[in-house]
């Protein structure tokens, strides 16, 4: 009954997505950062069934500098949906304190913020997110757990987590999706969401995030739908716009048939 839930709404009802992309990745081919994201939103109009705002990654490992002259240049491509910045890479190396700057500046051109923390690194690299950086959301986090009192802040502040379960066990970082924090954050009250990371690369689906989370931690139909509301009020919409797209999601049959 709840794999139907996770597969009927995750594959019929997706209307809105908010997608990384990597500017860096393009320099290497010689394209240019803005004219790539333009060439991405020609190609994201083309589809007229799910709107996609964009998530530039400023890649920490190329260095502050690197990632401060990015961010302006993604501040002057707004108009293409570009609604926030967000940090991937080696944690270690490049901890969130060092961007503490570009963070505030990202905030100040108007743009939404997240970053990958406690991936690669403990739980000190989740605390520099949430007081260096001050960012809406945290992606991955599952070292988080490792620290009882960083679990009691996030659940406070009411910090969504962009959890991506099956990228964590195939890279190596969870053992297995029993072994996932998902059930623990969930059930201390913190807001947590289900992402593919990069699905032509670990051939996973959002539907297949869901049912393997179901299978993995014992979901209920009740919490499925729940998670499903939590990504709704995570994303960076406006207010009227997260109501519209949880009714939208509440109206379905598959919603209040199962």
């Amino acid at each position: 009954m709840t794999r139907s839930v996770a597969r009927d709404l995750t594959r019929q009802n997706i209307r809105y997505v908010e997608a990384f992309f990597s500017p860096p990745d393009y320099r290497r081919s010689k394209l240019d950062p803005q004219r790539a994201t333009e060439a991405l939103r020609r190609g994201l109009n083309r589809v007229t069934t799910i709107e996609v705002a964009l998530v530039p990654d400023l890649v920490r490992d190329r260095g502050v500098e690197h990632a401060n002259n990015l961010l302006e240049r993604m501040g002057e491509v707004k108009k293409l949906g570009v609604i926030g910045i967000g940090i991937g890479g080696f944690e270690p190396v490049f901890p969130p304190e060092l961007f503490e700057a570009t963070y505030e500046r990202a905030r100040a051109l108007g743009l939404r913020t997240t970053a990958h923390a406690g991936e690669a690194a403990g739980p000190a690299s989740v605390w520099g997110a949430v007081r260096a950086l001050r960012v809406d959301r945290i992606g991955h986090a599952t070292r988080a757990i490792e620290d009882p009192e960083l679990v009691k802040e996030l659940a406070a502040r009411r910090i969504p987590l962009e959890l991506c379960p099956l990228s964590n066990v195939r890279t190596g970082v969870i053992k297995s999706i029993e072994a996932h924090p998902l059930r623990q954050y969930f059930d201390a009250g913190i807001p947590v969401t289900l992402n593919t990371d990069d699905p032509l690369f670990f051939g996973n689906s959002l539907a297949t995030e869901f049912e393997s989370a179901q299978r993995g931690h014992r979901f209920t139909a009740d919490e499925i739908r729940r998670l499903l509301l939590s990504s709704v009020e995570a994303t960076w919409l406006t207010v009227d716009r997260k109501k519209a797209l949880a009714a939208e999601f509440q109206r379905t049959p598959s919603w209040r048939n199962q």
